[in-house]
């Protein structure tokens, strides 16, 4: 009997701990931060989670989620099938969901909700990266588009099938908003509430537009280590770049002996992080500026987090040097032709007999049959999609 009871009170005492951590870090988030605990709720209601907030059930929900999965076989810059250690989908979204969550904490903003946003914001991407983009959104024109980004909310809101009681994730408001970086006005009046702030021209959250520039600030570094990774680009070439050189030279002069990866490691290193401390000290200046009082200022307000202008300059012209040294290089030229060419040649195969679709696609084709493949084509990776298009266009090819 005395065991039985010392194990309550363990029991009681660990759920105790849980409830005052959870409320303990929502005590400690900015008067301007998204809280849990003031959350507009999810579409399908449900019981609060015990032992996390709300926003790690999302950031959660995220992690166990297909589309999440599917990243790691999805084109950064380089075709997945070109090698193991370049970037992918994944890895980027690991990525910008470190960046971003160490900025949101030194600004006192919630963690949990970033790195949710952070982890969501490319589930929706296509294979092949922007070259599959692009290519998929040429064959959707006449219906609609597509996009990335009103994808990723897509797959959170429909496609996911995990849950006995809704479709997608059922995700709270704010995540699912902070999701939606971009969104014309006539797909804005289609969302309704969710792209709302597209139409009353209010800002995003600030865990929202910390995750914009991680995603920015991660992209541009790790592109010019895999570029330099892999040959297609020189240090030379990249030594160029005002910002490059800049740690190039402190990195050479603080080791003179080192050389190779470690050279280059060390740059992007200094790089990344002279980017997110100018980023955390631009942002502090701009909100004791502004001086919000609550997530509503936040929106009203002009934009919050960015660069200061003289490092805005600079991280301008390391993306300039990018998509002329590397991304229209003619290496990566081909590729893209193959990978638009895939894309293309499939949706217009499905388009021909949508009876070619997997049966769970083909079930809900009759009601919108070209958005139906978008969502089949745009949830393959890098690999399916060459092996489902062999086997289309290949004979033998089972």
């Amino acid at each position: 009997m005395a065991r039985g009871r010392s194990f309550g009170a363990s029991n009681i005492a660990g759920t105790w701990s849980r409830v005052t951590t959870v409320r303990n870090f929502e005590l400690s988030l900015a008067p301007y931060a998204v809280s849990s605990t003031n959350t507009r709720g999810r579409l399908h209601p449900e019981k609060s989670p015990e032992g996390r907030t709300e926003f790690e059930r999302d950031r959660d929900r995220i992690i166990h989620s297909a589309a999440f999965r599917r990243l790691e076989y999805k084109t950064q810059v380089f075709v997945n099938t070109e090698g193991d250690l370049y970037r992918t989908r994944l890895t980027h979204s690991l990525e910008v969901a470190q960046i971003a969550r160490s900025i949101s904490r030194n600004l006192g903003l919630n963690e949990e909700l970033t790195e949710a946003v952070a982890l969501a914001h490319d589930l929706g991407h296509t294979p092949f990266g922007h070259a599959g983009q692009d290519a998929l959104n040429e064959c959707m024109g006449p219906y609609g588009g597509f996009e990335h980004n009103l994808q990723s909310l897509r797959v959170v809101d429909e496609l996911e099938e995990k849950y006995a009681s809704f479709n997608g994730l059922n995700l709270c408001f704010e995540t699912r908003e902070s999701i939606l970086k971009h969104c014309s006005k006539p797909n804005a009046e289609k969302l309704g509430e969710v792209a709302d702030r597209f139409l009353s021209n209010r800002r995003p959250v600030l865990e929202a537009q910390v995750t914009n520039l991680a995603d920015e600030i991660a992209y541009n570094n790790h592109d010019i280590d895999d570029g330099l990774r892999s040959g297609l680009i020189t240090l030379e070439q990249a030594a160029e770049v005002p910002l490059f050189k800049m740690h190039l030279d402190r990195v050479k002069t603080r080791h003179p002996n080192i050389e190779g990866r470690r050279l280059i490691h060390e740059t992007v290193r200094g790089i990344i992080n002279a980017l997110v401390q100018d980023l955390l000290h631009e942002s502090e200046r701009r909100i004791q500026q502004m001086k919000p009082t609550c997530v509503a200022d936040v929106q009203l307000a002009d934009k919050l987090i960015g660069f200061s202008p003289e490092m805005a300059e600079l991280n301008h012209a390391l993306k300039v040097f990018l998509r002329k040294a590397l991304y229209q290089h003619y290496q990566v030229l081909r590729a893209t032709l193959k990978a638009r060419r895939v894309v293309q040649e499939l949706f217009h195969i499905f388009m021909g007999d949508p009876r070619l679709l997997p049966p769970q696609f083909f079930q809900r084709s009759e009601a919108d049959i070209p958005r139906a493949i978008a969502d089949y084509i745009a949830g393959m990776t890098d690999r399916y999609a060459m092996k489902e298009h062999q086997r289309l266009t290949v004979p033998g090819v089972q």
